[in-house]
C-alpha cells in the first residue's frame, strides 16, 4: 500500500496535470443539471426509468435510484463509470444508452473508486455524485 505522502503527490501532480483543485471539483447540482439535459427522456425526471421514450426502449432502461441496493449497500462507482463513459468491452450496437465518452476526456478531476484516486472526466464526476444523493 502507497504511503499517504506518496498518494497525496501523485494526486497532486494529477491534479496539476488536469488543472484541478478541490475547489473546482463538481456538485451533485452540476451532475443534476447534466442528468436534465441528457438522461431524462429514458430514465425519467427521477431516475426510474421510467422516461417518455422508455416505453419504447428493449431492454427498459435501469432504475437508477436503486443502484446502491442491487450493489449490496455501496453504490457500484466503477461499473457505473464504465457504463455511462461507454463500456469498451461492449460493441455500440450492444448499448441502448449513447456513450459519452470522447471530448469528456479533455476535462478531467480525481474521484475515488475503489479506494483508488481515478481521473474522472467532470461531468462524470457531478453525475457520479447525483446518481449517489438519489439512491433510496
Amino acid at each position: 500500500m502507497p504511503s499517504p505522502i506518496r498518494t497525496l503527490s501523485l494526486l497532486g501532480l494529477l491534479c496539476g496535470a488536469v488543472a484541478c483543485t478541490p475547489k473546482e471539483m463538481p456538485t451533485a447540482n452540476d451532475g443534476a443539471a447534466f442528468f436534465a439535459a441528457n438522461c431524462t427522456a429514458c430514465h425519467g425526471t427521477t431516475g426510474r426509468g421510467d422516461g417518455p421514450l422508455a416505453q419504447d426502449l428493449s431492454p427498459k432502461p435501469a432504475d437508477l435510484t436503486i443502484l446502491t441496493r442491487a450493489n449490496g449497500g455501496s453504490f457500484p462507482r466503477a461499473r457505473a463509470l464504465s457504463y455511462i463513459y461507454g463500456d469498451p468491452e461492449q460493441g455500440h450496437l450492444a448499448r441502448v444508452m449513447p456513450q459519452f465518452g470522447g471530448a469528456m476526456a479533455d476535462d478531467l478531476v480525481p474521484i475515488e473508486v475503489d479506494g483508488v484516486m481515478t481521473p474522472t472526466p467532470r461531468v462524470l464526476a457531478a453525475l457520479l455524485a447525483y446518481l449517489e444523493s438519489t439512491q433510496r
